[in-house]
């Protein structure tokens, strides 16, 4: 439970951080600030994507980690912005799927930094003891394979992150263009 409480606190916190930053922008009778979020949270969250394009090597600038690190952070406030943007108001459909969408992405995203970093971990875990209990390169080899294969497999989980972004990303699309086709008809 320990090694899992941060991305419990990081999901749980961008809904806590959402709603309080929604309920203070009421509070305080300028809720209308929060219809811009969603222009802020768009450019946050597409900005996080400069990873992905040094991960794929289309941009060779920047450190992978720090990256990471960057796509991370940009993504969580990026959330926050569009769940302030979204607010509590129900008046239609595909922005709430698109919110729904990110939530889920977001989520998705904690998921597999757990899940990666944890195989990880044993992995590096397991070799420092087989070398204390005197195993040769060999036979650590040998016995990390099984757990080494495991992490390849973990990177996988990318094919499930991968198309619930996509689907956010679409549903995010639909939303602007109908806006912005909305504001063009007044």
């Amino acid at each position: 439970m320990n090694k899992i409480l941060p991305s419990v606190l990081l999901f749980t916190g961008l809904i806590v951080v959402s709603i309080l930053i929604d309920l203070l922008l009421h509070s305080i009778g300028i809720a209308w600030i929060g219809r811009y979020f969603g222009i802020l949270g768009t450019a946050l969250i597409i900005t996080s994507f400069i990873y992905s394009l040094r991960k794929r090597k289309l941009i060779t600038a920047g450190q992978p980690k720090s990256l990471l690190n960057l796509h991370e952070t940009l993504g969580w406030l990026g959330g926050v912005m569009i769940i302030v943007h979204g607010g509590i108001h129900f008046n239609a459909v595909i922005p709430w799927m698109a919110l729904f969408a990110m939530v889920v992405v977001i989520a998705s995203g904690l998921t597999g930094k757990y899940l990666l970093t944890e195989v990880k971990g044993d992995l590096k875990d397991r070799v420092v003891e087989l070398k204390e209990r005197g195993f040769t390169p060999e036979e650590i080899e040998r016995d990390v394979l099984f757990q080494s294969l495991l992490v390849g497999k973990m990177q996988k989980w990318r094919k499930v992150h991968m198309p619930l972004n996509a689907i956010f990303m679409a549903l995010a699309l639909i939303h602007i263009i109908g806006t912005l086709l909305m504001w063009s008809w007044r």
